[in-house]
């Protein structure tokens, strides 16, 4: 294993410079944010979580980057020290992606009146794309606000380095090797790509170490990772300080699931701490918001905040132990207190972005209410044939939907929704009945807007006017009521630590953003500046700069960048 220079001497291109911000001027094409409650994108998504859980290994091709390089880079400042960005969950719609690549790719940032240069490293801490991974999907939603934000790398310019998510492996990790890992253009934008494999490691000042992991969407670390890793720390020594970047808060899930944290923690104890070097930071995404937990020596931190919709903060749990006592490794390592000390947004500000869901199920997902109402308008017309004794002709009966089976479909849709595919694939009684509870709230709401059609005069029109008029009139209406109706379901649910992701998921909140730049002094002290983006652009122009490093596209207010919370300090010895 060697170190990996990088080199210096000019690099990309100069692109073109957009004259508008239409798709054919930009190169790509700025998308909205994903609709998740969407009909089709919720079916899509299922089975691709369904098969990652079932097939996962079969397309798992970490086992063939064994063949790639093996290099470990090194990144150093010109005064000695370094400044390094972390970003995650960023490809999503176009207005809160390029609100952070916007600010990332600034020469400089004044936040809270800290001056903060560009970062000459950047890390993407995985699911760098949304729905699901693809070659024209990463285009459009990660490197082409990417690039737009800084246009054309530099000699000496900064590099980029990249961690998969569970998003980028739902194509086996195609797109995502294809775009962050080649020898040829390795170019990503104005950031320089560097890494050989779906995993990295990095030298930094002062005996710091980047080391970025590749657990397959939380299975397991292949062999050759393993391997990778083990001639890594023959080069860590005592006083050897350490990064880990890794996909997923398995710290906060050991909550749930004890051994979710088990395969980060074999790695620390066999990897790491025989070295004598110690593990001071852990990031990651995953969960699209901020938040740090503060332990004896170690600080975990979670900053999914590159894009995607906002997650709650007001659901963690204040207090957690890591690794959790009643996990079933039998040697793992001692467990430790770690309290939550930072949070973005605040607990507050979550559970009144939390009552949103009744304005925005209806405005952000057009097609599941739509979903909705035909179901409702189905039920309904079952209940009414029933109520109303009637057999009708032929042709009506043909059509017509047995009103015990529209019963099974309500009550069984409800009891999945309240537990979607998952990696544990567990659930709990809770699950349970808020799902069915759930389920018998909309056969009541068909029941009364069966009660109201009977009395309207379209039902006694001759057949199929009846279908028609309950498709034009009906439908819309109860679509609308009934999405109410799960609002109010995902808000209750939501107090249970139920449906929680579908309660802010189905609000699609740009707003609330966050990433964290970092800094190592020469002498060795890190410290952390958790920036939050109170509200993204929704309006952009085309920047009058036409300098070749310049932004094409800035907003057409400022974007106010703050601190989440005070820098975080971490001195050379703990």
């Amino acid at each position: 294993m060697s170190d990996e220079p990088l080199r210096d001497e000019p690099v990309s291109r100069d692109p073109r410079r957009p004259r508008s911000t239409e798709p054919r001027e930009l190169g790509f094409t700025p998308r909205r944010a994903v609709p998740w409650l969407a009909p089709f994108l919720l079916i899509s998504t299922g089975i691709r979580t369904l098969l990652a859980m079932l097939f996962g290994a079969y397309l798992d091709k970490r086992e063939l980057q064994n063949a790639l390089g093996d290099g470990v880079f090194r990144q150093v400042g010109p005064d000695g020290g370094l400044w390094l960005d972390y970003v995650a969950d960023l490809g999503d719609g176009f207005d809160a992606t390029y609100s952070v690549a916007y600010l990332i790719g600034q020469p400089e940032l004044t936040v809270d009146g800290h001056r903060l240069p560009r970062a000459g490293t950047l890390v993407m801490g995985g699911d760098q794309v949304y729905p699901s991974a693809g070659y024209g999907a990463y285009e459009d939603r990660c490197k082409g606000p990417y690039q737009a934000a800084l246009p054309l790398a530099t000699p000496g310019g900064p590099t980029l380095f990249a961690v998969p998510g569970n998003h980028d492996w739902y194509d086996g990790l195609t797109a995502f090797l294809r775009l962050f890992v080649r020898s040829r253009d390795q170019f990503f934008g104005g950031w320089r790509t560097a890494q050989s494999r779906s995993y990295f490691a990095v030298e930094l000042p002062a005996d710091w170490w980047l080391l970025g992991l590749d657990d397959q969407s939380g299975s397991y670390l292949d062999d050759p990772q393993l391997s990778y890793f083990d001639q890594v720390a023959a080069r860590l020594g005592p006083r050897s300080r350490v990064i880990l970047a890794v996909p997923a808060p398995t710290w906060v899930r050991a909550v749930d699931s004890p051994t979710a944290y088990d395969s980060l923690d074999y790695f620390i104890r066999t990897i790491v701490t025989p070295t004598g070097a110690t593990v001071r930071l852990i990031v990651t995404g995953d969960l699209h918001h901020y938040a740090r937990y503060a332990g004896p020596d170690r600080q975990l931190v979670t900053c999914g905040g590159g894009g995607a919709y906002l997650y709650p903060t007001h659901k963690l749990p204040e207090r957690i132990e890591v690794p959790p006592r009643d996990t079933l490794a039998r040697r793992a390592s001692h467990s430790e207190p770690y309290e939550l000390a930072g949070r973005y947004p605040t607990a507050a500000r979550s559970r009144r972005y939390a009552w949103g869901i009744f304005p925005r199920l209806p405005l952000r997902n057009p097609g599941f209410c739509a979903l909705l109402g035909t179901l409702h308008t189905l039920l309904m017309l079952a209940m009414a044939a029933v109520s109303s004794n009637r057999t009708g002709g032929a042709e009506q009966r043909l059509f017509s939907v047995p009103l015990v089976v529209m019963l099974l479909v309500t009550l069984l849709g409800a009891g999945f929704f309240a537990k979607p595919p998952s990696a544990d694939g567990r659930r709990h009684a809770r699950h349970w009945i808020l799902g069915l509870t759930h389920g018998l709230a909309h056969v009541a709401l068909a029941a009364a807007g069966t009660w109201v059609w009977l009395r309207l005069p379209f039902y006694d029109w001759p057949w199929p006017m009846p279908v028609v008029a309950a498709a034009v009139l009906y439908g819309p209406v109860i679509g609308v009521l009934a999405s109410q109706l799960t609002a109010g379901y995902l808000l209750v649910a939501g107090s249970f630590g139920v449906n929680v992701n579908e309660l802010f998921a189905g609000q699609g909140i740009e707003d609330a953003k966050s990433f964290l730049r970092l800094r190592i002094d020469p002498d060795g002290t890190l410290t952390i500046y958790p920036i939050a983006v109170p509200k993204v652009s929704r309006r952009w122009r085309v920047n009058p700069d036409q300098s070749p490093t310049a932004s094409w596209l800035v907003p057409e207010r400022p974007l106010t960048p703050h601190l989440a919370e005070p820098p975080i300090v971490l001195p050379p010895s703990p």
